[in-house]
């Protein structure tokens, strides 16, 4: 399709499905740029919603696209499907000229967040604007409701969904790398949409209509107060209802910008549990849902409405997000803060009811409530869910950071000033106000991290950076100050606040007093702590102070988990340098260690002595820093651990795990499966298996050991009731026989692990074993001992006559004096 002729769209959209399969991409792309070129919209239009779909795959997930989140800048079709989908490129383009011509594309209500389609099932209208006077109500009822979008916001929606659509991706292949053309994707337009300095571009497209206009608007009544959880004025409407939209020319400018970011937020965070769900539904919304039901039940002809979806208590999304989709979220909480932080200091010291149009611009004044009034909810409970139901593995890593992103956005400022150690730096005064008005952010979050912090296994390295990262950022200087002057104004009675802040006072400038001033600046704090507190937890919460008595104790619990999991990394580390200490350059032939509990210990990387060290370091660091925050007593903690320090040298390494004796052994108690998960006791694990099926080691040859095997096995069989007898004898031909036939330590090992006695006194049976034979050691020594005959003038017989009368003497001697040698 080098040269494309004018045809119908039919056959348009008809050769460019056979080209997909038949051509390579880069021919394709180059196709397309000239399809879009020179085709008017209204052909245009036909082809977008295939377009779409083969670039991003389909909404059901059958479908992949162009495998975005798979493609690596190292694939030579990176750089063509970067340019294609640049904010500036050909698809962008399309957009803007279908967008001139106010096209609509519908989307199935079933693809939306389940909170959003739980609450367009109910009859009522969801929080976000983005869906406000887009619904369509077919005549075959809600069943097949859908959702018409502009070309913007379609494409916006099918590139946010491409993340969490599940997918088929080829084995051995998963998208979790952040230099995955999607998520370059999503760095690029965000800066492009959401610009840090300067404005939002204007469109590249224009036609006779002039510039691409924003197809629906707020209205001017509406500001970016309104938006989110402060403002009752946006609770769920009746979808019946919708409002009419008035354009306001002063929108048009951010349009875009808001949608793409309110697409971003709500595809991509607004999923959480069942229980969460049921918890935000507000008095007022429920109120609304039954006022609703009672008009529908007059209604001579209601419309249909699938099984079960009449109550609330039906929504539940299985919501569990990917490290890429945490990923993804991380990169836009660290571009809004920057976003946020580019305000001009002029508008950000103004008040926020004292600016209009005249002296802020919309962009600026969108900056200013971007993170509270956008994002600050549906990321909270993003969070909580992660932190609740995240499995406890380093993988978490993404979680935590995004978490630690959030709640420090003075990294973001982007002012080039001398870098401090993170330890000395100081959060500003100016973020106080941040710090209270996302009070649950660090209160909140912080218990549930403690709560996962003591169940994790902090003897791993990866685990205890992690308790080092978040003790680290919430020690830093001024920090825990500002959290306990927002939790102060949080406690603040309501009796006080009515007693102390009359309802009319003056500014200075009115002729008030500067007291008067200051107490208006300190209710507004305590009412905009209180909101922030009562909408992401509900009017009934039960707030617990982050310095309270309670919390405290929780801590007191994780600086003695640290110190345990101090003591069991020294304690491994030891043994680890002990056992390389004994390795020898013979350990390949097996002298160094046969227990196979050293052989075979399958060691994790993680377990290493380097990875230790830093495992003792983390958790040194962590405890100094739990210190500074909650200003522990120095004194009173060193005692803490040495005392637990020395407990445990004392008798806690050499003792079993608590175990209670059970009818086939010992049976673990709870207070035991805890012993064995913080690492205080083990048991002393040994093969009690039949020795002659162990596992074949390496220092040994395989085909003797099955050959020996067999032999043994025959001579057992023929024989067994000799040996038995034998070695039943009391006299000193039992005991010789003993040595030889029968394993001297199996009653050693009968108390060491919870095994069945039975398999136990069935391995104790007395039996000839040649296994020690198929050892490279033992032959070793038998070819040395042969050679060294053969210097001596000895021949193979005489050798191995010599072999036997040598094992037969060294079996008298040690019978003999045994028991006296033991003794001494």
């Amino acid at each position: 399709m080098a040269a494309p002729t004018l045809q119908q769209p039919s056959f348009l959209l008809a050769n460019l499905k056979a080209d997909s399969t038949t051509k390579p991409l880069l021919q394709r792309c180059q196709d397309l740029v000239k399809i879009i070129d020179d085709y008017p919209a209204k052909e245009l239009h036909l082809i977008f919603p295939w377009l779409v779909e083969s670039v991003f795959g389909s909404l059901d997930g059958i479908i992949s696209g162009w495998n975005l989140r798979l493609l690596h800048s190292r694939n030579h079709e990176y750089n063509i499907v970067m340019d294609f989908l640049n904010p500036s490129g050909p698809m962008m383009k399309l957009v803007y000229k279908l967008q001139a011509e106010e096209y609509k594309y519908e989307i199935p209500v079933n693809y939306l967040p389940g909170p959003v389609k739980a609450c367009i099932q109910e009859g009522v209208l969801p929080d976000c604007p983005l869906f406000h006077n887009k619904l369509h109500f077919p005549l075959s009822g809600v069943l097949t409701l859908n959702l018409a979008l502009n070309p913007f916001e379609y494409f916006m929606f099918s590139f946010a969904s491409c993340l969490i659509t599940p997918k088929s991706f080829p084995q051995g292949q998963h998208g979790s790398s952040t230099d995955s053309a999607y998520f370059v994707l999503v760095d690029t337009y965000l800066k492009y949409f959401l610009p840090s300095e300067g404005s939002v571009p204007p469109s590249p497209f224009s036609d006779s209509r002039g510039s691409v206009t924003a197809p629906s608007p707020r209205s001017s009544s509406v500001s970016f107060a309104g938006y989110g959880v402060h403002s009752p004025s946006l609770l769920k409407h009746h979808i019946f209802h919708q409002p009419s939209v008035n354009a306001d020319p002063a929108a048009q400018e951010i349009w875009r910008t808001e949608t793409l970011l309110q697409m971003f937020v709500e595809v991509w965070l607004h999923h959480y549990s069942l229980e969460m769900y049921q918890k935000l539904q507000s008095p007022q919304v429920k109120l609304a849902l039954l006022q609703y039901r009672l008009s529908m039940s007059s209604m001579p002809c209601q419309p249909y409405a699938p099984p079960g979806s009449g109550t609330l208590h039906t929504y539940q999304e299985p919501f569990s997000p990917t490290e890429e989709h945490v990923l993804v979220v991380r990169l836009l909480v660290k571009h809004l803060h920057a976003f946020s932080n580019s305000l001009k200091p002029e508008q950000l010291s103004s008040s926020p009811s004292a600016h209009s149009h005249a002296h802020t611009s919309p962009l600026e004044e969108f900056k200013r409530v971007v993170v509270q009034r956008f994002v600050q909810q549906k990321l909270y409970l993003f969070l909580q869910h992660c932190f609740g139901h995240w499995p406890l593995d380093a993988s978490f890593r993404a979680v935590l950071e995004t978490w630690l992103s959030y709640i420090q956005p003075w990294r973001y400022t982007g002012e080039k000033t001398n870098p401090q150690p993170d330890q000395n730096r100081t959060v500003p005064d100016k973020w106080e106000a941040f710090v209270q008005e996302n009070l649950l952010m660090f209160t909140k979050l912080f218990q549930v991290f403690l709560n996962r912090a003591v169940r994790t296994d902090l003897v791993n390295a990866k685990n205890a950076l992690m308790v080092f990262r978040v003790a680290k950022v919430f020690a830093q200087p001024n920090l825990a100050e500002m959290i306990q002057k927002g939790e102060q104004l949080f406690l603040e009675p309501e009796h006080v606040l009515h007693h102390r802040q009359p309802r009319g006072y003056l500014t200075p400038s009115q002729g008030g007093s500067y007291l008067s001033s200051r107490q208006r600046v300190v209710t507004d704090m305590v009412f905009k702590v209180k909101s922030h507190v009562y909408a992401l937890e509900g009017q009934d919460c039960q707030y617990k102070q982050m310095f309270g008595t309670e919390l405290r104790g929780a801590v007191m619990k994780l600086i003695q988990i640290i110190a345990q999991a101090r003591q069991t990394a020294k304690r491994i580390s030891d043994h680890s340098s002990e056992v390389a200490a004994n390795n020898s350059f013979l350990s390949w032939f097996g002298m160094s260690s046969s227990d196979p509990i050293n052989t075979f210990s399958g060691a994790e990387p993680e377990e290493s002595g380097e990875c230790l060290k830093k495992t003792h370091e983390f958790l040194d660091r962590a405890l100094e820093n739990l210190c500074q925050i909650f200003k522990l007593n120095q004194g009173q903690l060193t005692q803490l651990i040495s005392n637990l320090g020395s407990s445990q040298d004392d008798g806690n390494c050499k003792q079993l795990p608590d175990c209670v004796q059970g009818e086939n052994g010992l049976i673990l108690t709870d207070l035991g499966r805890r012993q064995i998960i913080s690492g205080l006791r083990r048991f002393d694990i040994h093969y009690q298996g039949d020795p002659e099926l162990q596992p074949i080691r390496s220092y040994e040859n395989a085909l003797l050991v099955r050959l020996f095997y067999r032999i043994s096995s025959l001579v057992n069989e023929r024989f067994g009731g000799h040996m038995n007898a034998l070695c039943s004898r009391p006299d000193f031909l039992g005991r010789l026989g003993r040595r030889y036939l029968a394993d001297p330590e199996s009653a050693v090992k009968l108390k060491q692990s919870p095994v069945s006695r039975r398999a136990l006194e069935r391995n104790r049976q007395p039996r000839l074993s040649l296994r020690p034979l198929a050892s490279y050691k033992t032959l070793l020594l038998l070819l040395l001992f042969y050679m060294l005959g053969a210097l001596l003038a000895f021949g193979p017989v005489s050798s191995t006559l010599l072999l036997l009368t040598g094992g037969l003497l060294y079996g008298l001697v040690v019978t003999l004096f045994g028991d006296k040698l033991k003794t001494h």
